[in-house]
């Protein structure tokens, strides 16, 4: 076993310098994760039928956050990365508006992301995974805003 993994580390030495514009002559260029997760959390975020990034959890402290006075939003919400020396796959959270196919949004936010990332690191993405968490009404948020909701204690 100890050959076959010094062998596969020569042949990804030589394919690297050859394949990556990561890797030249004059230097390597290493890519956080947090950089590959806000992009693909902007890019997710810019795919129409996306309501929200995040699960539940991830969602709700988003939104502790926003409140929070001079915080920023966290564009990586809701969004995990593993990312190699030439490649990188994504996990994504959603919440998605109601009435949109979820295959063509799913379709739509992979293609996005994928594009995005590989314009701007130049690493090469093996996979995006969507999960759906939630579907959003808009009628819920219409009669929450109209209504305040009634006080549970006095």
């Amino acid at each position: 076993m100890t050959s076959t993994t010094s062998s596969t580390s020569s042949d990804v030495s030589k394919d690297t310098s050859s394949s990556s514009a990561l890797v030249s002559s004059q230097g390597k260029t290493t890519i956080a994760d947090t950089v590959v997760s806000k992009i693909a959390g902007i890019a997710t975020r810019e795919v129409n039928g996306v309501y929200a990034v995040g699960g539940g959890a991830s969602r709700v402290v988003g939104a502790l956050r926003e409140r929070i006075p001079g915080a920023s939003v966290n564009h990586a919400q809701g969004v995990s990365v593993e990312v190699g020396e030439k490649q990188a796959a994504v996990d994504i959270d959603i919440v998605a508006e109601y009435g949109v196919s979820i295959a063509d949004l799913a379709t739509g936010i992979r293609r996005n992301v994928i594009a995005a990332i590989e314009r701007m690191t130049g690493l090469q993405v093996t996979e995006v995974n969507v999960t759906v968490h939630d579907v959003h009404v808009e009628s819920d948020d219409d009669e929450s805003a109209d209504e305040p909701a009634p006080s549970r204690v006095q």
